[in-house]
């Protein structure tokens, strides 16, 4: 299940979470305030109430004590009884100091003067209420307008987002095999897709054309190289048969008779590989069970004629009966290459091939390849140092290509002088049910 977000959905998440951080900003903000104006302003007031209140006691010195609606005040005159003033209040010092009567908690600021100690009791609570209603209103019209500006917003985003997500609904609704590239005509594009999105389905229609007049052409490459260079193969080889089998040519002749027989063969064989590397994926390779001591038993069979007048030994070791389930051919090419390699670069001793559940070893006595010229082994037209004459430097190359494509693995080991072991891994083989004589 494809769990990537599309467009749309983080558009939306995008509008949501700034809705949210500005409907918690102005939340918050006005809280803020609220405290400000409790924790701030109102002692600001408390502090030039009370010293309004002692000059007003300078010139009448019997003016009452303050008393409205949220505030009561308390003044203990010099030499008086602090039994005028409450029983709650007499401990506190001068200062702000914070009361608790009930479910209220009012605000108590205690100041000295020549006139003696002022008490006033301040309740903030009705002030806090007025604040934070005075802060809500405001704060609702605000989010409102903020909610309507968002949802305008989201809805001309989605309709200028909208012809990039029709652009990619039908690419990805494109058979990869058999595009149909009418949907992407100019004639078929709705009317809202315009600008740059424009642009993109015309610069993908065009290339969705090229790309199926590649294909097109590489199809019939493949199909045209597959007859018209193996028949003249074919003619070679067949000639070159007649000419061996005859009795009569002397032995500069018959040898040169088998070069031309061993050159058509690898001509063939890499041909095949690479009209199997031609072709678009897997297409056109049908796959099959078959043990892979088969297809190696054929491909050292094929090899012997390099063997010729050589004191090599070409031996097969199977530890465990393989299956595999893939392309022969393409198997074929595989071993067909790491074999003839061995047996065109071992000059005496032996290759020997191990066939085991998922592995395959060709190991040779030959040259060997030098460390440093081993990790450019597998680039394309490399040929290391001592190469035996008329090669084209592809067949690693085309080996690892071809691993790379059906998910298989290849390495090389070798010593200087001393040979060379060349290493498939299988791992999607399994084991036979019983083994092959």
């Amino acid at each position: 299940m494809n769990t990537r977000r599309g467009l749309r959905a983080k558009l939306s998440i995008a509008f949501i979470l700034q809705a949210a951080a500005v409907s918690c900003g102005a939340i918050l903000g006005v809280y803020a305030a609220a405290a400000v104006l409790q924790n701030v302003l109102i002692k600001r007031a408390l502090t030039d109430e009370s010293a309004h209140y002692i000059e007003v006691l300078e010139t009448q010195p019997s003016f009452p004590e303050p008393n409205t609606y949220n505030m009561r005040g308390y003044l203990l005159r010099p030499g008086h009884s602090p039994e005028t003033i409450p029983a709650r209040l007499r401990s506190f010092e001068p200062g702000f100091h914070s009361l608790r009567e009930g479910d209220k908690m009012p605000l108590l600021y205690i100041s000295d003067s020549k006139q003696g100690r002022l008490f006033l009791v301040f309740d903030q609570e009705q002030v806090g209420r007025l604040a934070l209603w005075f802060g809500m209103v405001p704060l609702t019209l605000v989010l409102l307008l903020v909610y309507m500006a968002t949802w305008l917003t989201y809805r001309l985003s989605r309709r200028a987002i909208s012809p990039v997500v029709w652009l990619a609904t039908v690419v990805r609704g494109l058979d990869p095999h058999k595009p149909d590239l009418s949907v992407l005509s100019p004639e078929r594009v709705p009317s809202d897709v315009e600008g740059e999105t424009q642009i993109l389905a015309e610069a993908l229609h065009a290339f969705a054309e090229r790309q199926n007049q590649l294909i097109e052409r590489e199809r019939n490459f493949t199909r045209d190289a597959s007859h018209e260079l193996r028949s003249p193969l074919t003619v070679i080889k067949l000639a070159g048969e007649v000419l061996s089998s005859d009795g009569t040519l002397d032995r500069f002749e018959q040898r040169n008779v088998d070069r031309i027989g061993r050159a058509a063969r690898d001509m063939e064989a890499l041909i095949e590989a690479f009209l199997l590397l031609a072709r678009d994926g897997a297409s056109g390779l049908p796959s099959e069970d078959f043990l892979l001591e088969t297809v190696v038993r054929e491909e050292m069979e094929r090899a012997e004629p390099l063997l010729r007048d050589k004191p090599v030994e070409m031996r097969l070791q199977v530890d465990s009966c393989c299956m595999l389930h893939a392309p022969t051919k393409v198997v074929g090419v595989l071993i067909g290459n790491l074999i003839r390699n061995a047996c065109s670069y071992t000059e005496s001793g032996e290759v020997r091939v191990s066939v085991a559940c998922g592995r395959l070893e060709i190991s040779d006595t030959g040259i060997g390849i030098d460390e440093e010229e081993l990790k450019s082994i597998f680039q394309p037209f490399y040929r290391a140092a001592g190469a035996a004459p008329g090669g084209h430097g592809v067949g690693l190359n085309i080996v690892r290509r071809l691993c790379e494509r059906f998910g298989w693995e290849v390495s090389l080991d070798s010593v200087k002088g001393r040979g060379t072991t060349a290493v498939l891994l299988f791992p999607d083989a399994r084991e036979a049910d019983s083994e092959v004589d």
